[in-house]
């Protein structure tokens, strides 16, 4: 049994030698007993000796084995310990890969999910686990993009070719470092997420995944739990969801001197990093699959929680063309001559045709229902300012540079108006004169209303 480690139940006792010294101590007792005897023993007291002998072996051996159990710090360490919890059995997603049939799996969050890192050693791990199912897996990862982002994507590019049986999400960092978002706002996007898929697949798994990046490890430091994690994790907790907390590892692990921020990888992992948190999630399959059980043969709907944890959540999240929208002079659909812009570009926004005005003054008008309004945007140096107005309430400005849109057309998700009344509303856009960045632009890639 050993004392040391940071699992379960935190760092190791400090008296991981109680036991042997109280059994060495009870067995120099017995042998001063017999001892003293000595010169007078017969049959009977050595047969005697001999019961209590076995006796005494038999009660350490219970003794020890209760320790291993009762003591905090004696028992042996599960892999990653508290770091991957495992909420249900992932009985859905268990039962229909065993099949042998097919088996969807997705993956949405932002840049990590993206990148050829954690993603695809999941996809080999169950290719590996069932061999004769024949997956497809779907990489919804869009880099800088936060879980509000998600939230409204999640129906078009997760369940666009239908039903997922295992959901992978990931959007702690992003939340953190590009949303810069508030608790409430990081519950909004990532309930959004969880509720909205168990709504269009009652019987969907789902994992979530906590990634970090150098100010979160500063958190854990101060003895605080960084905003996003704890965030998510109380959507987690609510909806039932296994998590797979990468971020108190590696801190753990950087405290204990057994692993590096630059071993790791930064914030988009090294292959280093991405295979530790592979492990994780093959661990979480193990603790939920690893038993020699026969596996399900149906799957059964998960019930969903009567009431969410906000109501304002965007759990309703569609995304809305741009020609749905009537405009002025000065705005016109097409794509971008990035050729002619200052600042870099995703390649993945170079094609796409947007809603695009320059002109101050430049407006637009929106019929939604619902109660949020907002919209996808690509905003770079010359991002500019927006007047906004729902119905006839007041006028609102709102700023559409970001600090990373110095050098780049930065992607966001800006939300013009939030907890409105139920049914039928009206956005006016107006481009205001006022402007942080070098010009006056905005270019809309599409409308979200929730």
């Amino acid at each position: 049994f050993r004392g040391g480690g940071n699992g379960l139940h935190g760092p190791g006792n400090k008296g991981g030698k109680l036991g042997s010294e109280d059994w060495e101590g009870r067995e120099g007792e017995g042998r001063r007993e017999g001892q003293e005897g000595r010169g007078k023993v017969n049959l009977e007291d050595a047969k005697t000796r001999r019961y209590e002998g076995v006796f005494l072996m038999i009660r350490s051996l219970i003794v020890c084995a209760m320790a291993a159990w009762l003591v905090p710090g004696v028992r042996a360490e599960v892999p990653f310990g508290d770091r991957v919890v495992l909420r249900g059995e992932l009985a859905n997603a268990r039962a229909k890969f065993s099949s042998g049939g097919r088996g969807r799996v997705a993956f949405l969050g932002g840049s990590i999910t993206e990148m050829d890192g954690y993603r695809p050693m999941v996809c080999e791990i169950l290719k590996r686990r069932f061999p004769e199912t024949e997956f497809s897996f779907i990489s919804a990862g869009i880099s800088s993009t936060t879980s509000i982002a998600g939230a409204f994507r999640l129906e078009r590019d997760v369940f666009g070719e239908g039903p997922v049986d295992l959901l992978f999400v990931e959007f702690a960092v992003n939340d953190d470092q590009d949303g810069r978002y508030r608790r409430q706002e990081c519950i909004r996007g990532m309930e959004g997420i969880l509720r909205h898929a168990r709504l269009l697949n009652p019987r969907i798994d789902m994992v979530m995944t906590h990634f970090v990046n150098e100010g979160m490890l500063a958190t854990y430091d101060r003895g605080a739990v960084p905003t996003s994690i704890a965030a998510h994790d109380a959507v987690a907790r609510h909806y039932g969801v296994s998590t797979i907390h990468m971020a108190r590892q590696l801190w753990l692990e950087i405290e204990a001197g057994t692993f590096s921020w630059s071993e790791y990888g930064g914030v988009h992992p090294a292959p280093a990093g991405n295979a530790k948190c592979a492990g994780m999630i093959d661990e979480l399959f193990r603790r939920a699959w690893g038993a020699e059980t026969t596996p399900p043969t149906a799957s059964s709907a998960y019930s969903l929680p009567a009431e969410p944890l906000d109501r304002f959540s965007y759990f309703r999240g569609r995304c809305v063309p741009p020609d749905q929208a009537e405009w002025t002079a000065g705005w016109s659909i097409s794509v971008p001559d990035w050729g002619a812009l200052p600042g870099e570009k995703r390649e993945r926004f170079s094609s796409i045709p947007m809603l695009v005005s320059t002109t101050v003054g430049a407006t637009l008008e929106l019929s939604f229902e619902g109660a949020c309004v907002g919209a996808n945007i690509v905003a770079g140096p010359d991002a500019g300012m927006v007047e906004v107005r729902i119905d006839d309430g007041p006028v609102r400005t709102l700023d559409l540079y970001h600090d990373y849109s110095r050098g780049l057309h930065y992607p966001r998700t800006l939300i013009f108006a939030d907890e409105l009344p139920a049914g039928r509303h009206r956005l006016r856009l107006s481009l205001a004169e006022e402007a942080r960045g070098a010009g006056q632009a905005i270019r809309i890639i599409e409308f979200v209303t929730n």
